[in-house]
C-alpha cells in the first residue's frame, strides 16, 4: 500500500525490518546506549552482526529524539539510523519527542543522500506508546516534512505485527488529505 505526498512515496507493509532489500537505510528503535535489545532493535543487531554494535557504541549515549547513523554491515541495507524514542508516560512531551525521532532520522538521511528509508513503529513496543497516538504523530510529521525532502524519495513503514499494520493502514488513507 502506498501514497504519494508531494514527491515522496510513502508505503506501509507488514514484514520484517531486517528484510528490506530494496531500501538504503533502516531505522533502529534503539536504547540510549545503542546496545542490542529486544524487538526490532534486537533483530537488527542480530542480522547486522557484532560490528554494528562495535560502531554504534562509539556514538552512544544518545538522548530521546536524537538519531545517529552507522553502516549496515550484514544487513541488505547500506545504513542503519539509530534513534531513541520516548517512553510513554515518562518522557515528556511524548509527541514532540517522537516527532523528533522521525525528523532527525530523515535529516541524517538527507545529509547522506539516502533515497529510501524504512521505519518500524518507534516507541510502540516496550516503550508503551499507544499505536493510534503514535500514528497521528508520525503522519503529521511526514506531512510537514514531505515538501522539504529533496533526496529522500521513499519512506516505508514496516510493521511486524498485524494489529500495528492494521492501525497504520486505517490511518494511512488520511495522509494525502
Amino acid at each position: 500500500m502506498e501514497v504519494k505526498v508531494f514527491d515522496l512515496v510513502v508505503e506501509i507493509i507488514r514484514g520484517d525490518i531486517t528484510d528490506q532489500k530494496d531500501i538504503e537505510a533502516i531505522v533502529n528503535p534503539a536504547n540510549a546506549y545503542l546496545t542490542p535489545g529486544g524487538g526490532a532493535s534486537g533483530a537488527i543487531h542480530k542480522a547486522a552482526g557484532r560490528k554494528l554494535y562495535e560502531e554504534a557504541k562509539t556514538l552512544a549515549p544518545i538522548k530521546v529524539g536524537e538519531a545517529v547513523i552507522t553502516s549496515g554491515y550484514n544487513l541488505p541495507n547500506k545504513y542503519v539510523i539509530h534513534t531513541l524514542g520516548p517512553i510513554y508516560g515518562k518522557d515528556k512531551s511524548e509527541p514532540a519527542l517522537l516527532s523528533n525521532c522521525y525528523k532527525n532520522s530523515l535529516k541524517l538521511a538527507e545529509e547522506k543522500g539516502i533515497v529510501s528509508i524504512a521505519f518500524p513503529a518507534i516507541s510502540c513496543g516496550i516503550f508503551g506508546y499507544p499505536l493510534e497516538e503514535a500514528v497521528e504523530v508520525v503522519f503529521g510529521t511526514i506531512k510537514e516534512l514531505a515538501p522539504k525532502l529533496k533526496k529522500v524519495k521513499r519512506i516505508r513503514f514496516v510493521l511486524f505485527e498485524k494489529p500495528a499494520f492494521n492501525i497504520y493502514k486505517e490511518k494511512f488513507s488520511q495522509l494525502n488529505k
